[in-house]
Formats: C-alpha cells, structure tokens, sequence
C-alpha cells in the first residue's frame, strides 16, 4: 500500500453550494426585507419609543425571520404579518428585559420636536395633540395603531399577529381610533 501524501488538487477552490431553490428563497427574503424594513422601524419604535433600541430590534428581529424562514407556513398567512409577528415579539422582550433592569423615569427626546418649531402654529397644535393622545393610550392600544398605520396591515393580518379574531382586530381599532379622536378634540 504506497501512500502518497501531498497537496489535494483543488482543496483551494472554493465550493459554493447555491441550488436554484436557495436563491429563490434569498431573493424573496431580501424582497420582504426591502418592503418592511422601515415599517418594522416604524412599528418597533413605537412600542419602545426609543429609536436607537429600535434600530437594534429590527435588525434581531429580521435576523430571527431569516434564521427562521424554512418554518414560514403560507396556509397561516402572508409572509408579511409573520414578520410583525417576530418583531413584535423581539420588541416585547426587550421591554420585559428593560422592566427588570429599571423603569425610565422620563421618555427618550423626540426627534421630531424641531420640526414642529419649523412647521406653521395649526400642525404643530395638532401634532402635539395626536402625540398628547397617543401618550395616553395604553400599550395594546399604541401596539394596535403602530401595526395597523405603521405596519399597514390588514385586519386579517393584524388578527393573526395579535392571536384575535379579523372582526376583533376591526374592532379593536374602531376603539382605539375613537379614543384618539375624542382625545385630539378634547385638547384642540
């Protein structure tokens, strides 16, 4: 048995294992990626009301979505609401973990409260009352608002993130509307 050792013929090419199906798949994870990112930001940032950990929760939460997309199930819905899903999640375990560490005793500082100097006296009045209103309004209820409005989900998608029926979700936001109204008119 004459054993010879030496170099391996192409040991320093590199194999690349891509298969029609693999880059299918990339390519619709990066599509998802490029429609939701700035509505995961804008849905995460409202329920954190701190953009920077924001940023870090969308990053985690597409992350988890990659990691996690061979367990996507068309038949349980779009592959948008299973993404709010995941990041609602990322986003509730962040303030859980912040609740254990201490309770912020002021709100971070708005970034946009510049632009309301700039902006004539009617807008700023009104966006200081919706932001007056959404204050008020409980963790559920802004949850509801930013998935519905920042998210742009269906009721049907916003039921199946929420574990509610379509006809709750519908009303769940009627509700939270109204609220929003009423409170908008009160301080107007």
């Amino acid at each position: 048995m004459n054993m010879r050792w030496g170099r391996s013929e192409g040991v320093s090419e590199t194999q690349t294992l891509t298969t029609p199906e693999a880059t299918d798949a990339w390519r619709r994870f990066e599509a998802l990626y490029r429609s939701s990112r700035d509505d995961v930001y804008g849905y995460v940032c409202t329920l954190l009301r701190d953009p920077a950990a924001a940023e870090d929760i969308t990053a985690q939460a597409f992350e988890r979505a990659y990691r996690r997309r061979r367990t996507f199930d068309r038949r349980r819905g779009e592959e948008r609401a299973w993404l709010f899903g995941i990041a609602r999640n990322s986003a509730l375990d962040e303030l859980r973990r912040r609740r254990r560490l201490a309770s912020m005793v002021v709100d971070p500082e708005d970034p946009d409260a510049e632009e309301a100097i700039e902006d004539g006296a009617e807008v700023a009045l009104r966006r200081t009352a919706v932001r007056a209103a959404l204050a008020e309004l409980t963790g559920r209820e802004r949850e509801i608002v930013a998935l519905k409005f920042h998210a742009g989900l269906s009721n049907a998608e916003l039921a199946r993130v929420l574990g509610v029926s379509e006809t709750n979700a519908g009303t769940l936001v009627y509700r939270v509307m109204e609220k929003l109204r009423k409170a908008c008119n009160e301080t107007a």
